[in-house]
């Protein structure tokens, strides 16, 4: 750990409330990150901001104190509703909700306040007690904040401070309607303070900041995508290597805490089946892992019970996970800029990382997007025989969720039987003339041979010779070629000497043709 990601500006030097202090004290905080220089003097003056910086660089203590000095320092509004709470604060993950909570603990130990969470996938009646027996700050995911306002578990309209953290990640997550329900309840911009802060300030996220908030000043950080504490390589694997490849890296790396970086979550399940099957210890972290497990495999991860995460992007944005010594992203992201929040996980707050990025077959195009969006190329190694895990025991990919296949009785995944009437599988096309031949309902060979040889009524005109007997070509005629062209210009005569038909006048008419009446 190094201390050249702090400035020079100290927290004692700043007007922050006495009991905030002493929190900050306690933790060990000395000297201001960058954004928590530039910020928290604006906001300590009651001032609004809009700030953009990297994840892990100390947004999170610069908004919580910025909000506990305010709530010190001003009088509870008056209220006539139900459980008024006088701080709220957005995330847009589960898991950055729980660690600003986390955060916000030590700084608030020696004041009144009292805070709360709210985020979805467990612990309903839990939250919503802890909550109607009244709170200041409320913390919490878009969803399940929403779900208690509309119940009236609390109430927007004395609120004084807003805090929405990684305001882009909003968007990608299709969260802004919700978000922009709930300012539409708060009091209006001039009354409150708001705190808005974002890895990236896009168009969109200045549009949502200029629409909700009271002349806010813009604190840019710029984002040290690499500097010279992360450590970027590239391999380029064909897709049967990269296995063997990621296996062989981090039994290179001899216990060091790694997180792999997966696209989808099939290739997740895959890569964790191949790891426990040689015996490394790793835990896998996707979306639709339940609450509980991702929390209890975040805790084991950080304490070191296992040292390798797999995850899908939901661990790119916001998890502050420490002494994460590399990255490995194993599928390159679609999203450039995706690449520098995953490699974002290593080297943070002053620490140092290596970023290894596998080129291979799949998603080797997505390298030309990230190294433009990052202004340079990343070195390449291909020479990858000496890494390559040798003797991998193979396990049994059938078990894994994404593959397991449907049973005989023909019920899918999910147990839910997928056979239609008559006991046929959904989509199945049946033969009406053809023989049933399962022995299951007790026919004998001598059925089936009989049921084979049976007469069979053909559609169409039943005057017409039977199919056999039309085959048979001893049943045919024997006419000669001179009778068959007499036979052919006798039916033509019998076709002339008949009256013409009158031609059939059609219900809707012609134009100038006047229908006839009918009965």
């Amino acid at each position: 750990m190094t201390d050249t990601h702090l400035s020079d500006t100290r927290f004692s030097e700043l007007d922050i409330h006495a009991d905030v202090q002493k929190g900050i004290e306690t933790i060990g905080f000395e000297f201001c990150t960058p954004i928590q220089a530039m910020a928290l003097p604006v906001a300590l003056q009651g001032k609004d901001v809009s700030g953009q910086a990297q994840t892990g660089t100390g947004k999170t203590a610069a908004f919580l104190i910025a909000c506990f000095h305010k709530l010190l320092n001003s009088e509870r509004k008056e209220s006539k509703k139900k459980n008024p709470i006088r701080a709220l604060v957005i995330a847009p993950t589960r898991e950055l909700a729980i660690q600003i909570l986390e955060d916000g603990k030590p700084l608030i130990k020696h004041t009144n306040l009292k805070m709360a969470i709210a985020y979805g996938g467990t612990d309903y009646e839990k939250q919503r007690k802890d909550i109607e027996s009244g709170v200041d700050i409320l913390i919490g995911t878009p969803g399940r904040v929403i779900d208690y306002f509309k119940q009236g578990v609390f109430a927007l309209d004395a609120l004084e401070v807003i805090i929405l953290d990684e305001a882009d990640r909003m968007f990608d997550l299709g969260f802004i309607a919700d978000i922009r329900y709930l300012f539409r309840a708060m009091p209006s911009p001039e009354e409150r303070l708001n705190l808005l802060f974002s890895a990236t300030l896009s168009h969109r996220v200045a549009e949502l900041a200029y629409e909700h908030m009271s002349e806010p000043e813009v604190v840019k950080i710029e984002a040290e995508i690499t500097g010279d504490r992360i450590e970027e390589i590239a391999y380029m694997p064909s897709n049967e290597e990269k296995i063997p490849l990621l296996m062989g890296l981090i039994e290179k790396a001899d216990n060091e805490k790694c997180v792999v970086f997966i696209n989808t979550k099939h290739m997740a399940e895959k890569i964790e089946a191949w790891l426990n099957a040689n015996e490394f210890k790793c835990a896998l972290l996707s979306g639709d892992v339940p609450q509980k497990k991702r929390e209890k495999l975040l805790s084991n991860f950080k304490e070191g019970v296992c040292n390798i995460l797999i995850a899908t992007d939901v661990a790119a944005r916001g998890l502050h996970i420490p002494d994460v010594n590399f990255v490995v992203n194993f599928d390159l992201p679609t999203d450039a800029e995706d690449y520098v929040h995953r490699i974002g996980r290593t080297a943070r707050a002053g620490a140092s990382g290596t970023a290894i990025s596998l080129i291979c077959e799949t998603y080797a195009m997505n390298i030309v997007d990230i190294e433009e969006f990052i202004e340079h190329s990343i070195p390449v190694e291909r020479e990858i025989t000496d890494l390559i895990f040798k003797d991998a025991k193979v396990p049994d990919l059938s078990q894994l969720r994404s593959n397991r296949k449907k049973d005989s009785r023909g019920k899918d995944g999910r147990g839910k039987d997928t056979r239609g009437k008559g006991g046929r599988k959904s989509g199945e096309r049946t033969n009406r003339n053809a023989p049933q031949r399962t022995a299951a309902r007790g026919e004998s060979e001598r059925d089936v041979d009989n049921d084979k040889n049976r007469e069979r009524r053909e559609k169409g005109n039943p005057n017409r010779m039977p199919r056999r007997e039309r085959d048979d070509e001893s049943n045919e005629p024997q006419q000669s070629p001179e009778e068959r062209e007499a036979a052919k210009l006798a039916a033509l005569e019998k076709r002339k000497q008949e009256p013409a038909k009158k031609p059939r006048i059609p219900l809707r008419g012609r134009r100038g043709q006047e229908i006839p009446a009918i009965g």
